[in-house]
């Protein structure tokens, strides 16, 4: 368990209710015993103590609570939480063992404001191992993130194995790809498969994304027919974006990206299956509606709804299509239009999610393109009140994505991704109307020693009161 904080409300992401009850603090020690109800066990697993049914901290399910909600009740002789489902209680247990020890007595009842809480990791600029995959979900199922999107393939590397085109991975998920050259390597079907049953075990969706019709250099490269004269395309290992494209006029491309989607979208249980769409720049508006036109339905086609970055909203979008906004400014009218005709919405923008940009001009690692993202700039935003045109009722959620084109290591990630991912986590998951930057400084604080003694490389931030810094 973690290490005692002083009220019921020193937890992150805030709750959305919070009851004290003084002088009625439970204390966990390594005997105690959890009382788990049916279909509760493989949560119980979570808390790391033994089972027993006369246990005094007792597990249960409770359909009159939000699916994603729970209950959370502390008195001096026993400890009851109650979720909505197993991933509501799941996320009751998040706050259980942040809260530490020594319980602060109370009553906390909490439920999300929006259902998608990602977080993105890119593989194909940089590639991490299932291992080093399955521990970064470790971190971020603390703060209550239940998606999580890879970016599996861009101009520099292809990094998921499809049995049908072989040469994708034996050739650009190889030695020499990635950016600088860093970072070879790819996911194995059983090693994904092995990503997704560790993800789901932690109530984690995984959203992959093969990024179309821009950003195919890799695929090029290994398979020189989808380009459009069929000539072989130099591997590239630099940062720059826009200078490649899917061929919208040739039945190649759509044989390729069927195939490629159908495999993903039957090795991915969850409900989503990420096209891209970005950063198009060399593809013809009308060969990118073409591209779109045909593409879009393929995940409806395999049971999968499409997401896709906010370019897409330029396209007629299938129903269940979601569109990504991720640009500073931009497109407006466009992802506006789609959340009119009903299309949902996750809110990405750069400047306020993207852990990719440096924390200031000191910073050793990421990138500025969208400025400097401090921690009060990732927490201090209102997602409804970021596009003219797409507001709460529009927002399926928030995400924070990580390209790596500047990490090498998984310190590196931890590096950029804390302490901005907690922030970003409580815009998604806390109520606006309770979120305050004092208090959530305050409660992020505690987290130093924690990460400390994990070994967590996180970014000591100075706008933060880390116990034990020294002005």
């Amino acid at each position: 368990m973690r290490a005692q904080t002083k009220q019921l409300s020193d937890v992150i992401p805030l709750p959305a209710s919070v009851r004290p009850v003084p002088a009625a603090n439970f204390t966990i020690t390594p005997g105690t015993a959890v009382n788990a109800a049916p279909g509760t066990t493989g949560v119980a697993a979570h808390l790391g103590l033994p089972l027993a049914a006369d246990g005094p901290i007792r597990l249960r399910l409770d359909e009159a609570l939000p699916a994603e909600g729970y209950r959370l009740e502390i008195a001096a002789d026993s400890v009851t939480l109650s979720g909505g489902s197993p991933q509501g209680l799941f996320w009751g247990v998040q706050t259980l063992r942040q809260l530490g020890d020594e319980l602060p007595g109370g009553v906390i009842e909490d439920e999300p404001r929006f259902s998608y809480r990602g977080a993105m990791l890119d593989l194909a600029r940089h590639f991490f191992t299932a291992a080093e995959i399955k521990a970064h979900i470790d971190l971020l199922v603390q703060f209550k993130i239940n998606h999580l999107h890879l970016h599996l393939t861009d101009d520099q590397g292809w990094r998921l194995e499809i049995p049908a085109w072989p040469r994708l991975t034996e050739v650009s998920g190889g030695a020499g790809t990635g950016v600088d050259g860093s970072g070879p390597g790819f996911l194995t079907l059983a090693e994904y498969a092995d990503v997704v049953a560790y993800a789901t075990d932690r109530f984690v969706t995984v959203v992959p994304e093969i990024d179309m019709p821009g950003h195919v250099n890799a695929a090029q490269v290994a398979y020189p027919e989808l380009t459009a004269d069929g000539q072989p395309v130099a591997p590239r290992t630099d940062a720059e974006v826009g200078y490649s494209s899917l061929v919208a006029g040739m039945e190649e491309t759509y044989a390729f990206v069927e195939d490629v989607i159908r495999t993903v979208a039957d090795l991915t249980p969850g409900p989503y299956l990420h096209i891209g769409g970005d950063e198009c720049l060399s593809t013809p508006p009308e060969d990118y509606r073409t591209f779109l036109t045909r593409v879009l339905p393929l995940p409806g086609k395999y049971g999968k709804r499409a997401i896709g970055w906010h370019e897409i909203a330029a396209a007629e979008l299938p129903e269940t299509a979601v569109v990504q906004y991720w640009r500073i400014e931009g497109d407006e009218p466009n992802v506006a239009r789609a959340a009119a005709a009903g299309r949902q919405i996750i809110m990405a923008p750069a400047d306020r999610t993207y852990l990719d940009m440096k924390y200031d001009a000191d910073t050793r690692l990421g990138l500025d393109w969208a400025g400097h993202l401090s921690v009060e700039r990732a927490y201090d935003w209102d997602p409804a009140d970021r596009l003219p045109g797409v507001d709460e009722k529009s927002l399926i959620g928030v995400e924070a994505p990580l390209w790596s084109e500047t990490l090498r290591s998984v310190a590196d990630v931890q590096y950029l991704t804390f302490p901005r991912l907690p922030a970003v986590a409580e815009v998604a998951w806390s109520p606006q109307g309770s979120r305050d930057w004092e208090s959530f400084r305050a409660r992020l604080a505690a987290f130093g020693p924690r990460w400390d003694a994990a070994g967590v490389a996180y970014h000591r931030s100075p706008e933060i009161d880390w116990p034990g810094r020294t002005v």
